[in-house]
């Protein structure tokens, strides 16, 4: 049966935890690194004496940002898709005792499905959408499925 929304809200509040964490340690330093390039070139700017636009976004920069997004992107591939398929959880369901099941088979996903729902997950989360997504578990009948759910036609058990 559909696990309660409290449970599954902890569930991905750890897992949140543990993502973020991972991708902080390559986004501090690489952030860091991002901030001093933006402030040499406005302090080179300033130097010129000319009007100058100052783009916060270039090659440099972007580059971090791809860096900082693919560690994202592939961790979460790691910690969510794997152990999904595996387990048929993450560590945030396993501790809480929730697992992800197919909607009809009742058995963990295989890996597409699985990749699918971290997919519909993250990319929605990263541009700001995502929270609709996941609130949409709320008022979905009778299986509480959020869009990732739907998209992987997948269930969180209880």
């Amino acid at each position: 049966r559909p696990a309660g929304l409290g449970k599954r809200l902890a569930a991905r509040l750890l897992d949140t935890v543990v993502l973020a964490a991972v991708t902080a340690v390559a986004a501090v330093p690489l952030g860091t690194q991002a901030l001093d390039h933006v402030n040499d070139k406005i302090d080179a700017a300033k130097l010129s004496g000319e009007t100058v636009t100052v783009w916060l976004l270039d090659g440099t920069t972007s580059a971090y940002l791809g860096i900082v997004l693919a560690v994202l992107l592939l961790f979460g591939l790691v910690y969510e898709v794997v152990p999904t398929v595996k387990w048929g959880r993450t560590l945030g369901k396993k501790v809480l005792g929730l697992e992800v099941r197919d909607i009809e088979a009742h058995e963990p996903p295989t890996f597409g499905p699985a990749l699918r729902r971290w997919l519909v997950y993250s990319i929605p989360g990263l541009l700001g959408i995502g929270v609709v997504g996941v609130l949409w578990c709320v008022f979905d009948r009778p299986w509480h499925q959020c869009w990732h759910d739907k998209a992987a036609r997948t269930f969180v058990a209880g």
